[in-house]
């Protein structure tokens, strides 16, 4: 039988399972799967889309009713207002160091022990995995008083460096974990060819290992620098006594705005996406490499 009549005897493809028409059950689930998606954007939108809005409203539009989805006229004057005031600015400077630090750290610390879980064999182990887990499991507010008194203990309350040794607290677990399993799943070969070449160990693993581990590393380091930016418990509590080592979200909780006597609620809103906008630029570029982070680990081969 000639091929080429064979295969023009075959049914035209029309999409969905090969050789099937689609039926109206097949578009009303489509339907139903873009308005789903739609409804969750909407939701998860609309609370930065309204901070906005309110950013760009005056005073006076801000208090008069009824509230309106679009300003009348636009105004920067809240943002002009935040920018000059040295108390965010201070806060998102303190912000940046203890955010940046913890990256780096853990991301530092989180290799080397990550590396030893995942690729090296010895007693112990298992625990050791079970109690890194557990770190992840406790509330920030069960774990206060605790800290709060070590930190005191430490000389570090009231200073950056009690900031930044508790967020590492937190942040190392999750970098320890996320970089093990991709640790764990690279080929042994990899590690063997280098041995064979006369690498030590160590050498095999900065040079040769972790460049491979650069998505994990991306992606963990984005989520300790989002989670050290954002908190408020641990930094509004340690850094009372000291405004000046505040962070960015302890200082737009205090903040009084330009007019005294008056709830500045359109120059909170105008802080908020100032300091908001980063993240989501760090996520945009980032995004194809956060992605393969998570998933990368979730199939073994």
């Amino acid at each position: 039988m000639n091929v080429t009549t064979n295969i023009s005897r075959r049914r035209p493809y029309s999409g969905g399972v090969y050789g099937k028409k689609r039926t109206t059950t097949y578009y009303l689930g489509r339907i139903s799967l873009a308005a789903l998606l739609l409804l969750v954007i909407f939701y998860l939108a609309f609370p930065f889309y309204w901070a906005l809005v309110s950013a760009l409203k005056t005073e006076n539009e801000l208090i008069q009713p009824p509230a309106t989805y679009w300003p009348q006229t636009i105004s920067l004057e809240n943002f002009q207002n935040v920018l000059s005031s040295p108390e965010i600015l201070r806060g998102i400077l303190n912000s940046a160091v203890v955010a940046g630090t913890v990256v780096v750290l853990s991301l530092i610390l989180g290799s080397f022990s990550a590396y030893a879980l995942g690729r090296l064999h010895f007693r112990g182990k298992r625990p050791i995995l079970y109690v890194i887990l557990s770190m992840t499991l406790f509330p920030q507010i069960a774990v206060l008083p605790g800290l709060f008194k070590v930190i005191a203990d430490l000389g570090l309350y009231g200073n950056l460096f009690g900031l930044i040794a508790t967020y590492l607290m937190f942040a190392l677990p999750l970098t320890t974990w996320v970089l093990m399993t991709f640790y764990r799943n690279l080929p042994d070969e990899i590690e063997q060819a280098a041995l064979v070449d006369g690498a030590t160990f160590f050498q095999t693993f900065y040079l040769v290992l972790l460049p491979l581990t650069t998505p994990a590393l991306v992606t963990t380091g984005l989520l300790a620098f989002i989670a050290a930016w954002n908190e408020f418990l641990f930094a509004s509590s340690f850094t009372v006594t000291n405004p000046s080592v505040q962070t960015v979200t302890v200082a737009i909780a205090n903040f009084r705005g330009a007019v005294s006597h008056a709830e500045p609620f359109g120059e909170i809103m105008a802080a908020t996406i100032i300091v908001t906008v980063p993240l989501l630029i760090l996520v945009l570029i980032f995004q194809r490499r956060i992605v393969y982070g998570l998933t990368a680990g979730a199939v073994k081969g």
